[in-house]
């Protein structure tokens, strides 16, 4: 089995589509939340995503843009594209929202979980080593894929030695692709990026895939028409942060 893992694509319709025509052949698609939020096309990304084989769990912003969440840990910003969101979602596209499942999520592959933020909580950051331990311990899976960082990155351990994992690309635009064999005897948290809003540096989309047989996960990254993403954010009266932050990626 080869899985599509995606996260964090927050209504970007032109990242996502810019994953689908990239990745690698595969099964099926594993979406790890936050699908909706900051940027313009919220309906037109869950419609593609219907349209795609596979599992979707929910994010922060997700689980905020139908109302089951007060918004107070949402900055002003978040919490107006939150709001805008809210008002152009259609029916059918909320009760899409209200029926994803929260993580952690088993996708139906041996030993792997997947969750949105942690193990620990759907909201919690998985940023440090001591973030990495304690979701760890909390984790049943050996693998556990997860997003809400935006940052492609994640740890090992091997008994008590925790190792922090990154990819290191060869471009700076183009497509690229960065491998990650899974060990035996390796128990591993493993994120993605974020298709749709990346924060780690790089304005491309991130996405990964899970190759069961070979035992390999791959980070990538993909292109995307950048400028017609942040017209959209800036004709629908999103902020202008929300455009301007895609071509730096933070």
């Amino acid at each position: 089995m080869r899985v599509l893992i995606i996260s964090d694509i927050h209504s970007n319709l032109e990242a996502l589509d810019a994953v689908l025509a990239t990745a690698p052949e595969h099964n099926m698609l594993w979406n790890l939340g936050d699908t909706v939020g900051y940027a313009a096309n919220p309906n037109e990304v869950i419609e593609t995503l219907q349209h795609v084989e596979g599992i979707s769990i929910r994010g922060n912003h997700d689980r905020a843009s139908i109302s089951l969440a007060e918004n107070d840990d949402f900055s002003p910003i978040a919490d107006r594209a939150v709001q805008w969101t809210r008002g152009v979602l259609t029916p059918e596209h909320s009760r899409w929202l209200e029926r994803l499942p929260a993580g952690p999520v088993s996708p139906g592959a041996p030993e792997v979980s997947c969750v949105h933020g942690s193990p620990v909580h759907e909201d919690e950051y998985l940023f440090s080593a001591d973030d990495a331990v304690l979701a760890f311990q909390a984790a049943r899976a050996r693998i556990t894929f997860f997003g809400h960082t935006h940052q492609q990155m994640g740890f090992a351990m091997d008994g008590d030695d925790l190792y922090r994992l990154e990819p290191i690309y060869s471009t700076d635009d183009d497509a690229d692709e960065y491998e990650l064999p899974l060990r035996r005897g390796f128990r591993y948290l493993l994120n993605p990026g974020s298709a749709g809003q990346p924060r780690d540096g790089d304005w491309r989309a991130a996405f990964a895939i899970y190759d069961e047989e070979r035992a390999l996960f791959t980070w990538h990254r993909a292109p995307y028409d950048v400028a017609k993403t942040q017209e959209s954010i800036r004709r629908a009266g999103l902020p202008d942060f929300l455009a301007d932050r895609l071509r730096a990626g933070r």
